[in-house]
């Protein structure tokens, strides 16, 4: 029987993988922090225990998560940042507005060496849910747990509706083999067809969270995806869902919804009321699996006061409305940019006649290197295209996946796969030993200037403070690999998703991070608030790694 525990030097070229000597990782703590305050934010390495592993990984003040800020809307603060992690790193604050000069990517800072300090000096212009999180290796730093909160408390005490808590989740994902987090090459990402989805999910840094209420009882769960590539769908088993809010702050409507799902770095805002004794769970609900995150009890003591009344309510938030109307115009215009998806994949050479099938669908054979007429991936040759069997769900359990509410994030029917299904999300790893072999050398995401022809890095756009600027992303069919992108914006400003698929939508909400499925085009109205150098680019991490990215100019 082998001995998955045995203490082994790191691969030349690769992350250390031995927890042997580090300190064991903290419990995350909620941090109240008052207009004007300065705290302390340190990196380090840590020892982890999941399941029956212990693995080594990395700590925002030793904890997984990191500390969850809650700061008051209007205030500001400095962060004091000090790298004693195994690489140079930044900090980003995702879907903060803010001086450019604090945003945390290489076009906006010299990285943070190991032994080095950078204060950030961050401001909270809008309520809502946020996190930080590297962005220099991020595949690796953020898969092995540099990630964190921050909750913006409205200055309008009426802003969100009444509950009874509020709790952050963080959903995550982490792949471990043999006892050790799966390793990473120190020359650049793997898995970059499909991002690096882990066999372990996490909820707050644990395999499984629980929760004990009171009958009755409202919370508000903050959900934060941190995974490096997987998509969520939450679904409440034996409680009602509200949707209440989404990246930076509450939606035009409320509504009661049977799921909410989020991709990489998107945040969603839902009250959940527990009415009947005994059991409850927050689940992930997909086509083929069901598992549970967080496990809770509910108990028959009557939570005070009731809020049954104020949660039945569904309240419309006038701003929200107001935003409607101003963006009513833009719907009659054509865009004023367009982008397009599309992914390059260098098929292996071989020696003689060979037979290419589909990762994905292996029962499409053909003897060229041609497309799936299912879903529009370049064929692979045969011995390459080994499709996953799931063996290492670690316990999960299958059953048939809830609907998402579409209020702009959409359904989740469908098989396991997404180029050809209703919902046209990749929900797992399904070409897992091709995706492992895939790097930025044999693998290329572009986003593509369609006015210009321009490229990732190419592309030039400038626009000055006070623009309202529409952009059209087109996610190609015609790619060597179609799949889902959630597409991100820095602190330039905050955009509205204004028509997927010339749908108009129908609930708005203050977005930087949008979901653009295998096939999809997506409308968002850009509103431009800060100046700088800023960055937009695929929020799967090892898409952004592999270059999936380009960064435009504002002008005051």
């Amino acid at each position: 029987m082998k001995d998955h525990h045995h203490h082994q030097a790191p691969a030349a070229g690769q992350f250390p993988t031995d927890p042997a000597g580090l300190p064991q990782d903290r419990p995350t703590e909620v941090i109240e922090l008052a207009d004007g305050a300065t705290f302390a934010l340190g990196i380090s390495s840590v020892a982890k225990r999941l399941g029956g592993d212990t693995l080594r990984m990395l700590a925002y003040n030793g904890s997984i998560p990191g500390p969850t800020l809650r700061v008051p809307q209007g205030g500001e603060i400095v962060v004091d940042v000090e790298n004693h992690g195994e690489m140079e790193t930044t900090v980003h604050w995702h879907g903060l507005r803010l001086d450019n000069r604090y945003d945390g990517t290489h076009e906006t800072q010299a990285p943070i060496v190991v032994g080095g300090r950078f204060q950030y000096r961050l401001p909270f212009p809008d309520a809502g849910v946020y996190w930080y999180h590297p962005h220099l290796r991020q595949d690796y730093a953020q898969e092995l747990g540099l990630y964190g909160t921050i909750v913006v408390v409205p200055s309008d005490p009426g802003y969100w509706p009444p509950v009874h808590r509020e709790v952050v989740l963080t959903l995550d994902d982490i792949l471990v083999e043999d006892g050790r987090v799966a390793p990473f090459e120190r020359s650049g990402p793997t898995h970059v067809a499909m991002g690096r989805f882990g066999n372990v999910l996490l909820v707050n840094g644990e395999m499984c969270a629980t929760l004990a209420v009171r009958r009755g009882e409202v919370v508000r769960f903050y959900l934060v995806n941190t995974a490096n590539t997987r998509i969520f769908n939450i679904a409440a088993g034996n409680a009602r869902m509200k949707l209440v809010g989404g990246d930076s702050g509450r939606c035009e409507h409320e509504e009661f919804v049977d799921g909410v799902m989020l991709s990489p770095s998107e945040r969603i805002v839902v009250d959940v009321k527990f009415d009947a004794p005994g059991l409850a769970t927050l689940e992930h609900r997909t086509p083929e699996r069901v598992e549970a995150l967080v496990e809770v009890t509910v108990g028959d003591e009557h939570a005070q006061p009731s809020l049954d009344e104020s949660f039945a309510t569904q309240r419309t938030c006038a701003e929200m409305v107001a935003e409607r109307e101003r963006v009513a115009p833009y719907l009659a215009a054509a865009p004023d940019k367009t982008v397009a998806f599309i992914a390059e994949m260098d098929v292996p050479t071989t020696e003689g006649a060979a037979v290419y099938t589909c990762p994905m669908h292996p029962e499409i054979v053909s003897d060229h290197p041609d497309r799936c007429p299912r879903c529009g991936m370049k064929l692979m040759p045969r011995s390459d295209a080994k499709p996953s069997d799931h063996g290492h769900d670690h316990g999960a359990h299958h059953g048939h996946g809830a609907a998402a509410h579409d209020h702009g994030e959409g359904h989740g029917h469908g098989e396991a796969h997404g180029h050809d299904t209703p919902d046209r999300i990749e929900w797992e790893d399904d070409m897992v030993d091709v995706n492992r072999g895939t790097t930025r050398d044999n693998m290329r995401w572009k986003i593509v200037d369609r006015s210009t022809g321009a490229e990732n890095h190419a592309i030039d756009w400038r626009f000055r403070v006070g623009d309202q600027v529409q952009i059209r992303v087109v996610n190609e069919m015609h790619s060597d690999h179609p799949m889902h992108h959630p597409f991100h914006v820095h602190g330039a400003g905050r955009f509205l998703i204004l028509r997927r698929d010339g749908v108009v939508e129908t609930n708005l909400v203050w977005k930087d991070t949008v979901l653009v499925r295998a096939g999809e085009t997506v409308d968002i109205l850009l509103d431009v608030t800060h100046a700088g150098v800023w960055m937009a680019h695929c929020h799967i991490s090892e898409h952004h790694e592999s270059g999936m990215m380009f960064v435009f100019h504002v002008e005051p």
